[in-house]
């Protein structure tokens, strides 16, 4: 079963501190980047978003200066502020910058609980009022329409280019998440090839009809109706992905990371899948869905940085191992 398996939630008082996995010296003050919240109108979703952004330590110095974006998306359960209160991204990227890493903007968008798809099923605001999580006011976590992937790939990207100096060509884009964020930077940079060079997934959700067998095996057995699919992801995930997926294998299949790479490689050859990173704890309940994954990206060709380390589907597991995608993206991206 997967339920419980893939929440993103916040780390509370006695979480474990942030640990890069490359140590370095803190920066000092004159060195540490900006985190500020702003918020934009999203044409796609109909509403108003928020989103997080760090601006790196000479922004602010160097008027001038151009930088590489990297797009970083919170896990289910979760929100735009997740990578900074409980991964602390903004220290380890100021860890980096401080080792000689490539400095650039990592932008962190508010996704809801909306998978970075277009659901299959609009809901009403009424609909989705009933059913608001205590975290967040249904004013904000509820939209008038759910195309949570042109949201990413169209709105926060122009919004980025538009209010920040970027680098604003594909070969500085990047895009990367936990779990439902992991999820959604694999398929939108399946989806929208043309606007991001790199991407990344820590814990992701990369094979959401896989049923087994358990440890995987090189030969995934896959959901065949929905009746499986419900009782594979349980009473408390199945109505947070069903809206968004939908209730039938087909739709599910249309939006599979794999199904995706696939019809890109054939259309388009490997020559325009972006560069590929995942990574899973051996101990998280979605290690053998990674490991299915990765299985069909070989399949197809197509090179991927694939890790797998001691590990829980939480927050020690992501501040231990952010600093990879971070310095991975950032060297694709110099």
């Amino acid at each position: 079963m997967i339920a419980g398996l893939f929440l993103a939630l916040p780390a509370g008082p006695h979480a474990r501190p942030a640990v890069s996995a490359r140590p370095v010296p803190p920066p000092a003050d004159s060195a540490r980047g900006t985190v500020i919240t702003d918020t934009l109108w999203s044409q796609s979703l109909g509403t108003k978003k928020a989103v997080v952004v760090y601006l790196p330590p000479s922004y602010a110095a160097s008027p001038s200066r151009r930088y590489p974006v990297a797009y970083y998306l919170h896990g289910a359960f979760g929100s735009e502020v997740d990578w900074t209160a409980s991964g602390h991204l903004n220290e380890v990227m100021d860890s980096l910058a401080a080792s000689g890493e490539p400095e650039m903007i990592v932008v962190m968008p508010d996704g809801d609980d909306g998978w970075y798809t277009t659901w299959n099923s609009l809901v009403t605001f009424d609909a989705c009022r009933r059913k608001a999580p205590p975290r967040e006011r249904a004013e904000t976590y509820c939209v008038p329409w759910e195309h949570y992937d042109d949201y990413i790939a169209r709105d926060i990207v122009q919004f980025a280019d538009k209010t920040f100096r970027t680098r604003a060509d594909r070969a500085h884009r990047a895009i990367a998440g936990l779990s439902m964020g992991g999820y959604g930077a694999m398929a939108l940079a399946f989806e929208y090839p043309g606007v991001w060079s790199a991407a990344a997934s820590h814990s992701g959700v990369l094979a959401p009809l896989y049923a087994g067998p358990t440890p995987f095996d090189g030969h995934p057995k896959w959901a065949a109706s929905a009746a499986e699919l419900e009782q594979w992801w349980g009473a408390t995930f199945w109505p947070l992905i069903s809206p968004a997926f939908g209730r039938d294998t087909a739709a599910w299949w249309s939006r599979d990371p794999g199904r995706r790479l696939e019809r890109l490689v054939a259309a388009r050859g490997k020559g325009a899948v972006p560069a590929l990173f995942a990574d899973c704890g051996t101990e998280d309940g979605l290690v053998n869905e990674n490991r299915a994954f990765k299985a069909k990206v070989s399949e197809l060709g197509v090179p991927i940085a694939y890790h797998e380390w001691p590990g829980k589907h939480d927050w020690a597991y992501w501040r231990t191992h952010e600093a990879e995608s971070l310095a991975w993206i950032a060297g694709r991206m110099r």
